[in-house]
């Protein structure tokens, strides 16, 4: 499709083949305006290799200044949790019922939290939860014993995210609207979180290439060189 005036306006303004961070954000936050608040993306390309399942990553991570928007979560939760964690802010919470009434069609959540022992109930939905993303897991971090926790994270916006076929990691790390001090720190959250998630069997250099964008705009570049991590 062809890109329209505000996209093309805003590609001219990207000059370098690569810029450093605060200078890429400079520049993110010059974009022309829409009329909605669009989101800022940070997109990875990680030197992992995913065909190798040890690489693959997934997980979740609060961000310092968070997303900006809320989520909509559901808890699978044994029957004397239910109410505390409707208290903490989940559309739905409860056990075989829950699981029944996402059997039946409803799906009107972002997000599915778990405590351990409803697991084997929960495996029920694997078909249904797991090709949307929603289904909770130790290693995306939505299974704990703590489920008032995870429901009040997630429906602050917690950050889940999980590696594609490529070997990338694409992320929203903020609004527009945010301050780039406030963006800054979401990113350098967010690099640190992936960095220290490195997968052991992992070669080379692992952060290959870095990209921020708005959800409208072109991308731009950032110099990993210029990412305070040593990578």
């Amino acid at each position: 499709m062809p890109h329209g005036k505000r996209f093309l306006a805003a590609q001219k303004e990207v000059t370098e083949a690569a810029y450093p961070l605060a200078e890429a954000l400079r520049l993110l936050k010059r974009m022309p305006a829409t009329k909605f608040d669009q989101s800022v993306e940070m997109h990875l390309k990680l030197g992992i290799d995913p065909k190798q399942s040890d690489q693959n990553l997934r997980g979740a991570v609060s961000l310092p200044a968070g997303l900006g928007r809320s989520r909509k979560v559901v808890a699978f939760c044994p029957p004397e949790m239910v109410e505390e964690a409707k208290k903490a802010g989940a559309v739905e919470a409860g056990a075989d019922d829950l699981v029944a009434k996402i059997q039946g069609g409803w799906m009107e959540f972002d997000v599915a939290v778990a405590h351990p022992q409803m697991m084997q109930k929960v495996a029920k939905l694997g078909r249904v939860l797991g090709p949307q993303g929603k289904m909770p897991t130790p290693k995306a971090g939505t299974v704990s014993p703590d489920v008032t926790k995870l429901v009040k994270e997630f429906s602050a916006g917690k950050l889940e995210y999980r590696s594609d076929a490529g070997g990338n990691v694409h992320a929203v790390v903020g609004k527009m609207s945010f301050e780039e001090s406030a963006l800054m720190e979401n990113i350098l959250a967010l690099v640190e979180h992936i960095r220290r998630a490195k997968p052991a069997s992992a070669k080379g250099q692992y952060f290959q290439k870095v990209v921020l964008s708005g959800t409208m705009m072109p991308g731009i570049v950032v110099d990993p060189k210029s990412l305070p991590l040593g990578v």
